[in-house]
């Protein structure tokens, strides 16, 4: 379970959520919108909308349930099987707070970029930004138990993706920045419940004499 700081980690990551909410919805993120929008777009080129459409890849569907599903088969035949249920629990259960969230709010899409296909959902928060957070940060627990040394390495690999992922969303048109950090906040309370339990749940067990 996890410890008092962490659960106080997620209260306040919820009451933040909560302030980002009311001023999203009272329109008073606009002018913050609207000039982060329009700075990334000034510096729009091909090789760069290329390559952070590859990018936001990264945080959909396509790319996270097939890996998700891999480290889950995986942990599982390496007798894993808690920290195999609580990976598969903890990352369904974002994509399902984050539907739910977007559905409550009923924040219209802005208009996408570069002639792309807008997206049917509702803008906020991001889904790319909260799921892919919530995904590549249990991914980052699971292997910092596991290779405990490479702590470092692992945490800045994770945080670098979830935020070049939530730049591409704005940058192609997808979000509002204010719709990232809403999905950012609301990952940051999630992985406080789910990064101990998962990160516990593999390390090894002391044999009882």
């Amino acid at each position: 379970m996890p410890t008092r700081k962490f659960l106080l980690a997620a209260a306040l990551a919820a009451l933040i959520f909560l302030l980002e909410a009311r001023w999203v919805m009272a329109g008073e993120s606009m002018v913050f919108d609207l000039w982060i929008r329009g700075t990334a777009h000034a510096w729009a080129s091909p090789l760069l909308t290329q390559i952070l459409f590859s990018i936001t890849m990264l945080g959909s569907q396509w790319v996270m349930l097939p890996l998700g599903a891999v480290v889950v088969w995986r942990l599982a035949i390496m007798r894993r099987e808690r920290q195999a249920m609580l990976l598969a629990a903890c990352g369904l259960g974002a994509e399902l707070v984050s539907n739910l969230l977007k559905l409550t709010f009923h924040r219209p899409r802005p208009p996408v970029f570069f002639g792309l296909s807008p997206a049917e959902t509702f803008s906020f928060p991001s889904g790319h930004a909260f799921v892919s957070t919530v995904f590549y940060g249990l991914l980052a627990a699971i292997l910092m138990g596991r290779y405990p040394l490479r702590r470092s390495g692992i945490v800045a690999t994770a945080a670098l993706t979830v935020v070049l992922i939530g730049y591409s969303r704005v940058y192609l048109g997808y979000h509002y920045p204010s719709d990232v950090l809403g999905g950012w906040t609301c990952a940051t309370g999630w992985l406080a419940l789910c990064g101990p339990p998962i990160y516990a749940a593999g390390k090894p067990q002391k044999k009882r004499h």
